[in-house]
């Protein structure tokens, strides 16, 4: 991932650095704090489905298993970025484990989220791990076919609902174009390994049982993480330019969005709210980022977008270059 020139590094930039810092206890306290309730809750709800319960028991734990999953995804995504862990062998070890609970194979994954970071907000280079996102011009230009595909893909049952199955049971079990050997062995040896989990799992608790409880499970986490995404990058008043003027800066501190949670969810979605912090930074680990937002003026400039304030966000559409903003289909036909 390319990292701004020393010129074009304001003095408060550099001064990031010190959050790099890499907790050992802090980082095992996060992985018992999130992996030994993510068990306890398969125990209980397995419990609870094969002695015949209802399996509206159920459904409240597993709304809480999806949102340790969307976790145990943040700790995948601070491993790819080699900032859980000092150790890269423990981060690896980290990005396999949590890759194969989550469906995502972690050198693959990894290629294309550092070529997300180094391409945020840049309309030139766009097309690799974002949200697919047309220009006004682009849209008035394409042809009906491309348009209706356009306003299906995102269409939000779609992107929210079959988006991630389509993502993670599919686009990541095929290497991508370009691939390198390791990406490719990446993603051959993450689906063996779900494959393995999946049955392993069906013969222990029984298919039945297994299914209720991971399909739902993997449908909200899911849902969930896109969302997460969504707002993180298609927001009004989002930062996009042409590759000449385009900032690294600016591109995190404005093209990332300040997803301002309750408290509880901060703590499910792995403080990955503060992503402007995060693309400015992206070795801060996830538990420094609210430190990092506390002492760092700069970056508490950035207006929040609150939870309620986030599902305006549905109807944006397509990039407006002249307003540089996002806008929706309704003003583009007004």
């Amino acid at each position: 991932m390319s990292a701004p020139s020393a010129a074009a590094k304001p003095a408060w930039y550099r001064n990031l650095t010190r959050y790099d810092a890499m907790d050992l206890r802090r980082a095992i306290w996060q992985l018992v704090n999130t992996f030994v309730p993510f068990v306890l809750l398969w125990v209980v709800m397995v419990l609870l489905l094969n002695n015949g319960y209802s399996y509206w028991l159920v459904l409240p734990l597993i709304v809480i298993n999806a949102g340790l999953m969307v976790r145990i995804f943040i700790f995948f995504h601070d491993a790819v970025h080699g900032s859980f862990f000092a150790s890269p062998l423990a981060n690896k070890i980290l990005g396999y484990v949590s890759g194969i609970l989550t469906f995502t194979p972690y050198e693959e994954w990894r290629r294309s989220h550092s070529a997300h970071h180094a391409m945020c907000g840049d309309l030139d280079r766009r097309g690799v791990g974002d949200v697919w996102t047309m220009t006004v011009q682009e849209y008035r230009d394409a042809s009906p076919w491309q348009r209706f595909f356009y306003r299906f893909y995102r269409f939000p049952p779609v992107m929210f609902g079959l988006g991630p199955t389509y993502m993670f049971m599919i686009v990541h079990r095929l290497p991508s174009k370009g691939a390198r050997k390791r990406d490719v062995w990446s993603v051959h040896l993450t689906t063996l390994g779900c494959v393995a989990m999946v049955v392993g799992m069906m013969f222990l608790v029984g298919w039945k049982t297994y299914l209720l409880i991971e399909v739902p499970t993997f449908v909200l986490s899911g849902a969930a993480g896109l969302w997460l995404f969504y707002v993180q990058h298609q927001f009004k008043g989002v930062y996009w330019a042409r590759r000449g003027e385009w900032s690294y800066v600016r591109a995190g501190l404005e093209g990332s969005s300040y997803y301002k949670l309750p408290k509880v969810l901060q703590w499910f979605t792995g403080n990955i709210g503060l992503h402007h912090i995060h693309h400015l930074r992206p070795r801060i680990p996830n538990y420094n980022l609210q430190r990092c937002y506390d002492e760092v003026p700069e970056v508490r400039a950035v207006k929040p977008i609150t939870l309620g304030e986030s599902l305006k966000c549905l109807r944006l559409r397509l990039y407006d270059e002249e307003g540089k903003r996002m806008v929706g289909f309704r003003e583009l036909r007004a």
